[in-house]
């Protein structure tokens, strides 16, 4: 019997009353990961020993009538940004091929105490630093809808191999977009909680823009491991103190009266039409769910790329300033001309964009009295060739820049979403971005389980050509 496809509760259900056996589960799972990896090229490194031994220790405790974990038996990836002890740590970067973490991340320590399997490490493009599929450690990604196609990136292997139906769901890291553009070049829902909502340690080169956050085929399984991974730990100071929010619970709740702004472009971005015309429709959808949708232009005024770049590409160039003086050869040289210039703002410059970036804060909580959630495109095109970093048509955007609309929410810290919205008349998934009030998932989790409840998107699969 084959698994694929199903939904983690599905399966937490089968295997709590024994339908099914963990073990069989995973094995079911590491033998279609053999099959689509030269396919799809997903993984940079595999652990079927880490899976294979946290199956067993599923099944033994299943067996004997124990507590089970919250994600007990289910398989799962992560992504290589993410720190796992033991397992290879190289972040799509050939000079860190050779790099082993010394320790579990917090959303690690969490889904394995929780009972989940990692299969493997998924891939990246390197440093996090676009929003394409490819690195020169680990080469191209493909999308399971069209494997010419890119899965878009950062999580590039977390997208494409849940799309792909390999597992329910997959951690992925978001600096600036990178788990809401695979999400939505693939056909999935993910989310980036509020800042530090799930602690990041070690700390990463990005310490006030990163998230850990789940891309999974469901609005459920992806509320499901965030509240597995969400919650206070002293090792992150900034991360969020109190009690989880039930991401579950919210899922079920009314959304009648709820207020929702739609901006197709912010006033800066430009995207293609089909895209602006399939992602207002999806959010005229929620008119008929009760809520009052109103058209606002500008939600956030002026584009504040300057402030975002300064933050994430000086953060990425201080930790590889000596990289770049010595092996620039090794690296992307995509990667290269983002990072180039990134060190010569005087603190004076530096110091002006932070306190623009505190008032752009402002602005948008002040947007947020009178609205409840923003809807926009996630992207302003769906997928687009491999080995490209950017969109054609776009070339005056550089490998991040092309995005638009997702990193503006990594500088102000609060909760953002991509839900599928629907396709292109090529068949390729197109998302919707759905943004929430600072500390405000449950609004984004109410409103997208009632628009996926409305308007279904798990039981469309991609046709996978044979490996």
């Amino acid at each position: 019997m084959s698994f694929a496809y199903h939904t983690a509760l599905d399966l937490k259900r089968m295997i709590a009353s024994k339908e099914i056996s963990p073990v069989e589960l995973i094995e079911d799972v590491l033998a279609r990961q053999e099959a689509l990896e030269p396919v799809l090229n997903c993984f940079v490194t595999r652990t079927p020993e880490v899976a294979q031994l946290a199956a067993k220790e599923a099944e033994r405790v299943v067996l004997a009538g124990e507590e089970l974990g919250l994600l007990h038996g289910l398989p799962i990836s992560v992504k290589d940004l993410i720190s796992m002890a033991d397992v290879p740590w190289t972040f799509g970067s050939k000079p860190f091929a050779d790099n082993i973490g010394t320790l579990d991340a917090p959303a690690v320590e969490r889904v394995r105490a929780a009972g989940a399997c990692i299969i493997g490490k998924t891939t990246t493009s390197e440093f996090g630093c676009k929003g394409t599929g490819d690195s020169p450690l680990t080469g191209i990604t493909r999308n399971p809808w069209n494997v010419a196609k890119t899965p878009g990136g950062s999580s590039a292997g977390a997208g494409a191999s849940v799309a792909a139906g390999l597992t329910p769901f997959a951690l992925g890291t978001d600096g600036g977009g990178s788990v809401r553009i695979p999400s939505s070049l693939c056909g999935l829902f993910g989310i980036k909680a509020q800042f530090s909502r799930v602690p990041l340690f070690p700390v990463p080169a990005t310490p006030t823009l990163a998230h850990v956050g789940p891309l999974a085929r469901t609005v459920r399984d992806a509320a499901l491991l965030l509240g597995a991974i969400s919650g206070h730990d002293r090792r992150d100071p900034f991360a969020v103190a109190g009690p989880v929010p039930d991401y579950l619970g919210a899922c079920g709740q009314p959304i009648k009266g709820m207020r929702i702004a739609w901006s197709p472009t912010f006033g800066y971005a430009h995207t293609d039409p089909e895209i602006i015309e399939i992602t207002e429709q999806a959010a005229r959808g929620f008119e008929q769910l009760g809520c009052t949708v109103e058209l606002v232009e500008s939600p956030i005024g002026e584009e504040p790329l300057d402030i975002w770049t300064a933050e994430f590409y000086g953060g990425v160039g201080t930790k590889l300033k000596d990289l770049l003086n010595d092996s620039a050869d090794q690296l992307d040289p995509a990667v290269v001309k983002l990072l180039s210039g990134a060190l010569d703002h005087s603190i004076e410059d530096y110091f002006k964009l932070l306190f623009a970036r505190y008032a752009l804060r402002d602005k948008v909580r002040e947007f947020f009295e009178d609205y409840d959630l923003l809807l926009s495109p996630v992207l302003p095109v769906a997928a687009f060739d491999v080995g490209l970093d950017v969109p054609p048509g776009w070339e005056d955007r550089n490998a991040v820049s092309w995005v638009y609309y997702t990193y503006p929410f990594n500088a102000t810290g609060q909760p953002a979403a991509a839900i599928p919205a629907g396709f292109s008349a090529s068949g390729l998934p197109v998302g919707l971005q759905m943004v929430g009030r600072i500390n405000s998932e449950v609004d984004i989790f109410r409103a997208a389980a009632a628009f996926e409840e409305a308007f279904p998107w798990a039981d469309k699969k991609p046709q996978l050509p044979a490996s």
